[in-house]
């Protein structure tokens, strides 16, 4: 008999993005490069440590990333553990078509997820090599992950 990985719904993940994830992008400058900047695309969840194996099924679910306990260093901060996609590969072929089909619920991500997908876009068509898709990536990356301050 042929054992399966625990996995969790489409629901359950599109909830926990929501609540606790983050799609982003690291741009940093480099004279290696030929746009002037690398460019990474990076998919995260962090959770309590005690929650530790539902970040494996969001893995398993996924079939992509991997979990690393990620030390805190903050008083009065639990210990906590990261689900991380980091591939190109996987965040455009597996992450995107996944929140695509099963859509976020709060705007902000959903407004981080759009820029994030633009961004994507740039990178698969090869722009992010010129300093003009760089400055575009800038551009949308500073609309992504704003903390919303007071309530409405």
């Amino acid at each position: 008999m042929r054992r399966t990985k625990p996995i969790v719904s489409a629901d359950y993940i599109v909830g926990l993005t929501d609540g606790e994830g983050c799609f982003y992008v690291n741009v940093s400058n480099s004279p290696l490069y030929l746009g002037g900047a690398r460019v990474g695309l990076s998919f995260h969840i962090k959770m309590n440590e005690k929650d530790k194996d539902l970040l494996r099924k969001v893995k398993n679910t996924l079939e992509c990333g991997n979990v690393y306990f990620q030390k805190e260093q903050r008083e009065n901060h639990a210990q906590c553990y990261r689900y991380t996609v980091g591939s190109h590969r996987d965040v455009i072929g597996k992450i995107i078509p996944f929140f695509k089909k099963h859509h976020l619920q709060s705007a902000s991500k959903q407004k981080s997820f759009k820029a994030f997908c633009e961004i994507s876009g740039i990178v698969q068509a090869r722009k992010h090599l010129t300093k003009s898709g760089i400055k575009r990536i800038r551009e949308l990356k500073a609309q992504m992950n704003q903390k919303t301050v007071g309530l409405a």
